[in-house]
């Protein structure tokens, strides 16, 4: 298991929950690709680190600042890890409450790919309709 790959996507847990992006910034790629499952509004294939925070701005400006993400576990190799966590969030009268995974394409010490899989991919996309 590689610890700096583990502390990596942990500073980017810790920074997306303070909605730091210059501190997200560091730790992804300019060429980043970022893939979110479903048919949401919020789902589909972000290139590039402007277009991957812009897609993080949307997000919080959706929920409102009541996303919250509680990690389980990260586990990491050399080039991948994954990030285990439950999400929560509300937003107009709705709440959401689903677990995600995520696995990161590491390279360089940056994220340069990554995957959003949702365990109840329904809740996900009626929450972000």
């Amino acid at each position: 298991m590689s610890k700096f790959n583990v502390d990596l996507v942990r500073r980017g847990y810790e920074a997306f929950g303070r909605g730091d992006l210059p501190a997200i910034q560091e730790l992804i790629a300019a060429d980043v690709v970022w893939h979110v499952s479903g048919k949401s509004q919020i789902a589909g294939r972000f290139e590039g680190l402007e277009a991957v925070l812009g897609h993080f701005m949307t997000i919080f400006q959706l929920t409102g600042g009541t996303l919250r993400q509680e990690v389980h576990d990260i586990v990491a190799g050399d080039t991948h890890a994954v990030g285990l966590h439950r999400e929560t969030a509300s937003r107009g009268g709705a709440s959401l409450d689903v677990n995600e995974v995520l696995v990161f394409h590491i390279r360089d010490n940056r994220v340069v790919e990554a995957w959003v899989s949702c365990q109840d991919q329904y809740a996900f996309d009626e929450f972000f309709k």
